[in-house]
């Protein structure tokens, strides 16, 4: 079905199929059901902002209220993509199929797909695509839309279903997401737990899975799994229908460095009253259902001695390097320093810089690690300056620049922000960075900012950044020093 949108452009309408059986399919009464689940949510409490919610997609009679609990976090938020990733039911193909353009449609009114960012995701590698089979007969995200629908306003959707996968086909969609999330974007991930225990086996499997997503790590989440269907236990299919989905989700909360993550709700099919919409009370066959919440304070930064224990890492790790040629390790590292994370770390004598060498992002190793590399290159391998002595070191001050991820901008004179944003300029194999600080202490307003970063830094022309074919991403930066 086609819709117009102007004179010149009609819109594909992706017609409901989950309306009428996962869900009613009567507007009024719908939004009447919504609103009661929605009422029935107790007051949660969580750090920061909402980033990634799993949700179940069952029918609502069965899920409903599971949903809801984590659906209720989104009223009153400015969210304006929601990104919704979900694993296969209709359709058997290897990679991440993405919808690209047109609207979805509910009862309760039209959605419309962000064309730009799915075409941009897509674009990413060639694992992700767009297979319009996938999501015609696909009821997994379409379940979400009605409560998005209730608790945002004027927000765009990229639908995401998740087919076969592997290590290389998972990496490269949690790298392609990664670059374009920003404060106003929102992932779901849509993933039932597990099918068809019992009542007893349900719980214990369900908990252990929620147990390992509460850690945020996906490779605990593997570990869980198999343990459990190694087990061999009756009925037992599958842990989460949507697992691919849920690792995609630990995999971007790492990059994202969100460290909160709270369980809001949980039951089984099990628990509800026989003769409700079909349900039968059966506890011999049960399906499983939780939400989840991940969520970060964005004005949170490193707590001081994180700070401290960064600057004390460095600092060895320059001086052990100097005196014997290799970089220490370091136990009983604080939990928040392990997350991966870029950072850049900078060496001044007599406030003259003196070394400053760094990584952008780093998807791999944990921060501290990342720092300590990173001040032992600064000190032996800037090439603008000869490598600092043992002798120096009592007169170096160090200064370390822990980076958020980078997003890529379209409008550098209305999205970079000076003092605020660090700034990355890259035209085929020409780039260069720019720490926020660079613009403050030099006393730079956005024209000299970016003139010297396209000049100096990256070989480029003066007014390179103004023009086509140059890539402009931009990160912001927690700045500390001795």
């Amino acid at each position: 079905m086609e819709k117009q949108k102007n004179s010149s452009e009609k819109l594909f309408i992706r017609l409901p199929v989950a309306a009428g059986s996962y869900y009613l399919g009567n507007k009024s009464v719908l939004s009447k059901q919504i609103d009661e689940f929605l009422a029935q949510v107790k007051d949660i409490s969580i750090e920061g902002e909402p980033k990634i919610l799993i949700v179940p997609h069952a029918g609502y009679a069965f899920s409903g209220q599971i949903a809801a609990s984590a659906f209720k976090l989104l009223e009153g938020k400015n969210f304006k993509t929601v990104i919704l990733i979900g694993p296969s039911h209709t359709d058997w193909f290897m990679g991440s199929s993405v919808d690209s353009q047109g609207i979805w449609q509910t009862p309760l009114g039209d959605i419309e797909i962000d064309a730009d960012l799915a075409k941009k995701i897509i674009s990413e590698h060639k694992n992700i695509f767009n297979r319009p089979q996938s999501h015609q007969k696909e009821h997994c995200l379409e379940v979400c839309l009605p409560f998005l629908q209730k608790t945002l306003k004027d927000f765009k959707i990229v639908p995401i279903i998740v087919g076969q996968s592997n290590k290389q086909s998972r990496e490269a969609l949690v790298y392609a997401l990664s670059k374009y999330i920003d404060n106003q974007t929102l992932i779901v991930i849509s993933s039932d737990l597990s099918h068809y225990p019992n009542y007893e086996i349900a719980n214990m499997a369900d908990h252990k899975v929620i147990d390992a997503i509460l850690t945020g790590k996906s490779e605990n989440l593997t570990n869980v799994i198999q343990d459990l269907m190694s087990q061999s236990l009756p009925g037992l299919d599958t842990c989460a229908c949507g697992e691919e989905a849920i690792h995609i989700g630990l995999l971007l909360s790492e990059i994202m460095q969100i460290n909160d993550i709270k369980f809001l709700d949980y039951t089984n099919s099990g628990d509800l009253p026989a003769g409700r919409q079909g349900i039968t009370g059966d506890h011999s066959r049960v399906v499983g259902y939780a939400s989840i919440v991940f969520s970060k304070d964005e004005q949170k930064g490193l707590a001081n001695n994180e700070r401290q224990m960064l600057l004390q890492i460095a600092r060895q790790s320059i001086e052990n390097y100097l005196e014997n040629k290799k970089i220490p390790e370091f136990k009983d590292v604080l939990p928040a320093l392990k997350q991966p994370q870029g950072a850049f770390v900078t060496l001044t004598r007599n406030h003259q810089l003196r070394g400053c060498i760094g990584r952008i992002i780093e998807e791999k190793q944990p921060l501290y690690q990342v720092v300590s590399k990173m001040a032992v290159s600064a000190a032996v391998d800037d090439n603008r300056f000869s490598s600092v002595s043992l002798n120096e070191m009592k007169n170096i001050n160090i200064e370390i620049s822990v980076l958020s991820p980078i997003k890529k901008i379209k409008n550098p004179i209305q999205e970079i922000e000076i003092g605020k944003h660090g700034v990355i300029v890259q035209q085929g194999s020409r780039s260069g960075v720019f720490l926020p600080q660079v613009a403050t202490e030099n006393s730079w307003g956005l024209e000299e900012f970016m003139g010297q970063l396209c000049q100096q830094k990256a070989g480029l022309s003066w007014d390179a950044w103004k023009g086509d074919g140059i890539d402009i991403y931009v990160f912001s930066a927690e700045v500390f020093s001795e």
